[in-house]
C-alpha cells in the first residue's frame, strides 16, 4: 500500500492560502491538487521557524518516518476493518454498523485541528464530497480530539461530513497507525499556543499516522493509503480513482 508542521496562530508562520484553486501548476481537473498546498506549508515553516524548532520537529518527523518504514502491524486490503462506535462532534454515537448500510465508507484519520496538513487535507476532501457522495460513499474524519475540541474544528474548516473522537486512539491502534510524539514536541506544542493533553483528553502524546481506508459494504478494506511522512497526504483525485472501482 502507499507509504509515503504546523500552522498555528504564532507569527513565526505566514499565511497559507487555503483555496481550492492554486496558482501553481495547474491540475487536469477543476480542483487543485492537494501537493503543491502542503508544500506550500512546509516551506513557510522552513523559512520562518527558528532553528531549535526546526531541529526538533525534524528529528520528530524523521523518528516516525524510521518505525513506520516496514509497517507489518498495519490492516491491509481485504482484511475487515474493525467495527467502531466513536461520538461525533456534538457527542452523539456513530457506528461504522449504521454507516455501512447506507452504502461503502471512506474513513480518513487526521492528527488534530492544531496540524495544519490535516486541516488543508479535511478542506481538499470537502471540496470533493459531492462527488464521492455521488458514488454511494459516506466520508468520515477521525482523529483522538475530544468533541468539543473537533466540533471547532468542523466548524472552523465548514465540513459537511462527521469528524469523529477516538479518545486515546483505540481505533487508530487496532489499524496499526499510532505514533507517540517525542517528549521534546510538547514545549513546542505549548509555545504555539495549543496543549495537545487537553485536546485529546489524555497525556499520552500520541497521534495517528494520517491514513485513509475504502471500506466495502462487506466490512472489508477495499483500498488503502498510509503516510509515515505526515507532510504528504492522499489526493482527492486517487480517492475519486478509488470510488471509480468499487
Amino acid at each position: 500500500m502507499p507509504r509515503k508542521q504546523e500552522q498555528t496562530s504564532s507569527s513565526l508562520f505566514k499565511p497559507v492560502s487555503f483555496t481550492t484553486q492554486s496558482t501553481h501548476n495547474p491540475p487536469t481537473t477543476t480542483m487543485a491538487t492537494l501537493a503543491p498546498q502542503l508544500q506550500e506549508i512546509t516551506q513557510n515553516f522552513t523559512a520562518n521557524a527558528p532553528e531549535p524548532v526546526q531541529s526538533t520537529i525534524n528529528a520528530a518527523r524523521a523518528g516516525v518516518e524510521a518505525k513506520f518504514t516496514t509497517p507489518p502491524d498495519i490492516i491491509k486490503v481485504n482484511s475487515p476493518f474493525p467495527s467502531f462506535t466513536l461520538p461525533n462532534a456534538t457527542g452523539t454515537p456513530t457506528s461504522s454498523a449504521a454507516l455501512l448500510s447506507k452504502g461503502p465508507l471512506l474513513v480518513t484519520f487526521y492528527r488534530g485541528s492544531w496540524c495544519p496538513y490535516c486541516n488543508i487535507a479535511l478542506r481538499a476532501l470537502q471540496n470533493r464530497l459531492s462527488e464521492i457522495r455521488a458514488k454511494g460513499v459516506e466520508l468520515v474524519a477521525i482523529s483522538p480530539m475530544l468533541a468539543d475540541a473537533s466540533l471547532s474544528m468542523q466548524e472552523k474548516n465548514e465540513l459537511g461530513f462527521e469528524v469523529l473522537s477516538d479518545v486515546g486512539n483505540g481505533l487508530a491502534r487496532e489499524l496499526g497507525i499510532v505514533w507517540k510524539q517525542p517528549d521534546e514536541i510538547k514545549s513546542i506544542h505549548k509555545h504555539f499556543g495549543f496543549d495537545l493533553g487537553k485536546l485529546n483528553g489524555d497525556a499520552s502524546n500520541e497521534v495517528p499516522v494520517p491514513a485513509t481506508f475504502l471500506i466495502g459494504q462487506d466490512g472489508l478494506v477495499k483500498n488503502a493509503y498510509f503516510e509515515a511522512d505526515y507532510t504528504q497526504r492522499i489526493e482527492p483525485d486517487l480517492v475519486i480513482e478509488w470510488l471509480q472501482n468499487l
